[in-house]
């Protein structure tokens, strides 16, 4: 059996890893909104004022941090004004982007906010760089934030909101160097100081900008980015344009052309697709480099703002509406992505995983009145209490524990831990197809309490929920974990996710 030991140092405490790392990401794009968040305020479905109760309390049991809207593609042929107002009078407008579908604007700012509001997390707006204008987004800015009067909060009131929201996070533009406007990386970061400058902060509502970064190892396009703030090894302050920078990742198992099916594969694709999944670490210790070139104070922050699998849309099903199912395959994805992103949060401010409902990598899966819960979901939800915690550092030494794929090699065990508020949480991933990994967890500069373990997996890599089979991915207590002299030992079984708890004893 291959094995493994993780060394945990349990009073060596690392950077905090950000709540917003579990963030989430809802766009105008085949049913994420409509007929996901939104059901409008006369359907059967439990709603409130349109929004979906049954989403909202799934979500809220993640303790989703923060919500990316309007878009993707679609916030770059989005104009605000469009969507507030009363809704029977709300111009039409057609989604080139997803689908060439009319886009009634029913669900718009005020929606969007309520959204937010019911949901508990943090709105994340990305304004249209792409076709829109410098005083348009300038606009939304003070129409959500702003308080006292002024042409934008007299609109807001007579649209029936009077107090001002808090909105602190703010996209300017989306992939500006492809569907955003096919920009240069020079022009588009000219752009970025521009918007950035007339995206004003309103009282004491300030504001976090993100401008449109790089496509994933693009290290070009963001050093273009921070060659506007910051001066090459200087050790200046970067000026206070933007706050942070976005990139995107994608996981897939093969080209663009053919990504392959999201529940037909066998285990050489499965070898591929956590390969292409753990290259995401290469790609922000790339991006991370650069930055801390011009910036190695960090007070800039990396934002990966899209991440996730991306299959061929299941059979049947429009192909602009990017509709796929969601397996446990996908959930070891996750899994390893937060690994990752935990190790990098001393420069990762923000992560938001593509999308949230109906779409791509989604957490859940509506169809009519049904609501199905993903086999993503659940590595969500038992990986929340990483949230806002202290990362520890995790050191892995392997025996067998590696696959040959391609000309690479995959390590097929991967772990991190963090401790918040007396308690430590590791989480554990066995990738192999196979065969089980014995995993013993070294345990320094402390000791731990009795531990409580959950386990997500299932007969083979291929499985997944649907609304007649709803728990046929879910997570079940672990039995196997062990008590050792100098930590813990457990038997992972193959494609498995495992998390233990326990109170931290430092004495």
């Amino acid at each position: 059996m291959p094995t493994a030991t993780a060394i945990i140092n349990l009073d060596i405490e690392g950077p905090t890893i950000s709540r917003h790392l579990y963030g989430h990401f809802a766009e105008h794009l085949g049913r994420c909104v409509y007929g996901g968040f939104w059901v409008g305020e006369d359907s059967p479905v439990p709603n409130e004022g349109g929004i979906r109760l049954d989403v909202v309390a799934a979500l809220r049991a993640l303790d989703i941090p923060n919500l990316r809207w309007p878009g993707g593609c679609f916030a770059d042929e989005y104009h605000w004004r469009d969507g507030v107002g009363p809704r029977e009078q709300r111009p039409r407008m057609v989604n080139t982007h997803w689908g060439n579908v009319e886009e009634n604007n029913h669900f718009g700012t005020h929606e969007f906010m309520a959204l937010c509001e019911l949901l508990g997390a943090e709105p994340y707006i990305s304004g249209n760089v792409g076709s829109g204008t410098v005083r348009e987004m300038s606009e939304w800015v003070e129409y959500l934030t702003r308080d006292g009067d002024s042409p934008m909060v007299r609109l807001r009131k007579e649209n029936g909101r009077e107090e001002p929201w808090r909105v602190k996070y703010w996209g300017i533009g989306n992939e500006t160097w492809g569907c955003g406007g096919n920009m240069r990386a020079e022009y588009s970061a000219d752009l970025a100081r521009q918007y950035a400058t007339y995206c004003r902060d309103h009282g004491d509502n300030k504001l976090y900008r993100i401008a449109s970064g790089a496509s994933d190892a693009d290290y070009k396009w963001t050093e273009t980015l921070m060659q506007q703030i910051s001066c090459f090894g200087c050790e200046a302050t970067p000026k206070n344009f933007f706050q942070g920078i976005s990139v995107h990742y994608y996981t897939l198992s093969g080209p663009w052309e053919a990504k392959g099916s999201a529940t037909e594969f066998d285990a050489e694709d499965h070898y591929r697709t956590m390969l292409s999944a753990h290259r995401i670490d290469r790609i922000l210790t790339g991006h991370s480099t650069v930055m801390d070139v011009y910036d190695p104070g960090r007070t800039v922050g990396l934002v990966l703002d899209e991440w996730g699998t991306w299959w061929d849309v299941e059979p049947g099903t429009d192909p602009g509406f990017l509709f796929q199912q969601n397996t446990l395959r996908d959930a070891l994805v996750a899994s390893t992505h937060f690994d990752v992103f935990h190790r990098h949060a001393a420069r990762l401010h923000m992560a938001n995983i593509a999308q949230t409902v109906n779409v791509l990598q989604a957490m859940l899966l509506t169809d009519g009145d049904a609501l199905v819960l993903t086999p993503t979901y659940h590595v969500f939800e038992m990986n929340k209490g990483h949230q806002d915690a202290t990362s520890l550092p995790v050191h892995l030494r392997g025996e067998g524990t590696r696959r040959t794929v391609g000309d690479a090699e995959l390590e097929t065990v991967s772990a991190s831990a963090s401790v918040k508020d007396g308690t430590v949480l590791i989480s554990l991933s066995n990738l192999d197809a196979e065969e089980p990994a014995e995993v013993t967890l070294d345990l320094r500069g402390g000791r731990l309490g009795e531990p409580a373990a959950r386990i997500l997996t299932a007969d083979k890599l291929q499985a997944h929920n649907t609304p007649e089979a709803a728990t046929a991915v879910s997570p079940t207590a672990f039995d196997g974990v062990s008590v050792t002299a100098g930590g813990l030992r457990l038997t992972l079984p193959p494609h498995s996710f495992v998390t233990v708890q326990a109170p931290l004893d430092r004495r």
